[in-house]
This record gives C-alpha cells, sequence and structure tokens, in this order.
C-alpha cells in the first residue's frame, strides 16, 4: 500500500475514534466534548450566558488542555520532516493510547460524578490526549482529515462538488468517508455507553494502538 494511502487510512480510523470519545465525553460525563474545539467554545458561550445549565468549567478545562497536549504535539514534531510519519509520530499516538486507557481503568473501579475533581481531571486527560493526535494528524497532513473536526471537509466537499466548482480529482470519496466515520462514531460511543462507560472509553484506546502501530510500520515499509 502506498504511503500517502495508509495515511489516510490510519486518519480515518482516528476520526471514527473521535467520534466515539466526544459521544462518551458529552453524553457519559458532563457535555463536554473532548476533540470537537468548536463545539466546547459554542457550550462555553452559551453557558457563560448564564441563561442555560450548560457548563462552563468543563468547557474552559478542555480547551486549555487540548491547546497543551496540541503544544507538546508541535515541539515534539517540529524537526521532523513535514508531511511524513516518524518513530515520534507513533510513539505520540500510543501516548495517546495509554492516557485513554487510564481513564477506561479509572472508570471502570470509580463512579465518576459530574462538576467532581475527578470528572474534571479525566476532561483534562483526555482532551490534551485529543490535542496531542491533532497535532499528529496535522503534522503528518492528510488534507481533509484532521481527525478532530469535519466542518472544513464537508465544506469542501460542498464547494468543490459537481454543483460547486466542479473541481476536477475531487477527493470527494476521502471527505465523505471521513464525515461518516466521525458520525458513526458517535453513534457507536453513544451505543457501547448503554454497555459500559469504561469500555466506551477503552475502544478509542484500542483503536489509537491499533493505527500507531500498524500505521507508522506501514508507512515505513511503503516509504522504502
Amino acid at each position: 500500500m502506498a504511503r500517502e494511502a495508509v495515511h489516510v487510512v490510519a486518519m480515518l480510523v482516528l476520526t471514527f475514534s473521535t467520534g466515539v470519545a466526544d459521544a462518551v465525553r458529552y453524553l457519559g460525563l458532563d457535555r463536554v466534548f473532548t476533540g470537537n474545539m468548536t463545539g466546547n467554545v459554542v457550550i462555553l458561550g452559551m453557558g457563560v450566558s448564564g441563561t442555560t445549565d450548560l457548563p462552563v468549567g468543563g468547557p474552559l478545562i478542555a480547551l486549555a488542555a487540548f491547546m497543551a497536549g496540541a503544544s507538546l504535539g508541535g515541539r515534539v514534531t517540529r524537526t521532523a520532516a513535514p508531511d511524513s510519519w516518524r518513530l515520534t509520530s507513533t510513539v505520540l499516538l500510543c501516548g495517546v493510547g495509554l492516557v485513554f486507557t487510564i481513564a477506561a481503568l479509572i472508570l471502570a473501579v470509580e463512579d465518576v460524578e459530574q462538576g467532581t475533581a475527578l470528572a474534571f481531571t479525566l476532561t483534562a486527560l483526555l482532551a490534551a490526549a485529543m490535542g496531542l493526535q491533532a497535532a499528529v494528524a496535522r503534522h503528518i497532513a492528510v488534507k481533509d482529515v484532521t481527525t478532530v473536526v469535519v466542518t472544513s471537509t464537508i465544506t469542501g466537499l460542498a464547494a468543490d462538488s459537481r454543483f460547486g466548482a466542479a473541481l476536477e480529482n475531487h477527493p470527494w470519496l476521502r471527505r465523505s468517508a471521513a464525515v461518516l466515520l466521525i458520525a458513526a462514531g458517535a453513534g457507536a460511543g453513544a451505543a457501547i455507553l448503554t454497555v459500559s462507560l469504561a469500555l466506551a472509553v477503552a475502544v478509542p484506546a484500542v483503536l489509537t494502538f491499533a493505527v500507531a502501530v500498524v500505521g507508522g510500520g506501514m508507512s515505513s515499509r511503503s516509504a522504502t
């Protein structure tokens, strides 16, 4: 498989994983996203207005932690060649998987209530992990697949379609897959929540580890 194809498949799997993670965090804990920071900004704005019962602390913590994770990812990958998958990418993604594993273990033994210190700690850990994932995806640079948001992907899908600019070689398949997979992940996350919160958090952990190991290995072989 060509290196570009490996990167696309890996980022699409992480997009599905993000859908699971965001559904779990929003529905299972305290109405905060771990990957979709646009959603958190909107929730924060509505919460600050005082006219809703939406949280303020959770979105603030998630935003700060996401930026911290993204900053760490940017720092670690700054010396690596752009548009590439190096060992650092694999290590960072394994770190993301480890954070989700730790969170799943905590949830397996503890009942986490909204607004508690433990809930805010989990928010910070998972959002930082997603920021780290987003930074790695940004470095690998698969066009239209950031793994954490699809607004720009939907814009490109519509704007470049035959109803828009009618762009030749329009990557509609990749864009459509990203949108459908993040939605499918959210649906899967909501369904798994009916079984176990810890299990729902464990799913992104497994998927991220798989992408880190398999995707990194295949990318390295295809580059030789």
